[in-house]
């Protein structure tokens, strides 16, 4: 049995949530592969529709990579793709569900749920990828780094240039680094508890 859950203190409730921050630009500080690997063994524990865990992650790191990267996302974004340490990819797999009787074993005939429904396998692998792509960002920040999310790109030149032939498809980016704080705008409100949330 797990040990009881304790609330997280203060200052790592600030770390995840009330202090961090989306990244414009980036210090010359790399991120060792090392890490990468430990964010996504963080990342991976993440829920998802019947542990169908759809995301796909490319973490474009060399100049090359971020070459074939930069000319598909905005004009605005580029500089943030080319100076941050690495850009995720978080992308999903279409064909996600061909796994399932490896990671939902006690169902596996759940596969034939999606894979006998287009349009619920991409509903599913479109909205598990997303959340899949919230936990990697959490996990980057629990671990000292910041992101910069973007969705301004075009995904279907992201596609042709890293997923040509295969069944992967682009569904955001992430930028991930050591943040630089001269390149943040000011903080933007948010939603207060009465005008986002109904308790019933």
């Amino acid at each position: 049995m797990s040990a009881a859950r304790t609330r997280l203190d203060d200052a790592a409730l600030a770390q995840l949530w009330q202090d961090a921050r989306s990244h414009n630009a980036w210090q010359d500080k790399p991120i060792p592969d090392a890490t990468l690997h430990e964010l996504y063994a963080l990342a991976k524990w993440g829920p998802t529709s019947a542990n169908c865990s759809p995301a796909r992650f490319v973490f474009v790191r060399t100049p090359e990579g971020k070459a074939r990267l930069a000319p598909h996302v905005l004009e605005t974004n580029r500089d943030k793709v080319r100076a941050a340490p690495v850009c995720v990819i978080i992308a999903y797999d279409s064909l996600f569900y061909e796994k399932i009787p490896t990671l939902f074993p006690h169902n596996p005939g759940a596969r034939d749920w999606f894979a006998g429904d287009e349009s619920l396998a991409q509903e599913t692998a479109m909205r598990n990828s997303s959340l899949q792509g919230a936990y990697v960002m959490l996990a980057a920040r629990a671990l000292g780094l910041d992101c910069g999310p973007m969705s301004g790109f075009d995904a279907a030149g992201v596609n042709q240039a890293f997923f040509a032939g295969e069944a992967w498809r682009a569904n955001f980016l992430c930028a991930l680094g050591y943040g630089d704080p001269a390149g943040l705008f000011p903080r933007s409100p948010r939603l207060a508890f009465g005008d986002a949330c109904r308790l019933l």
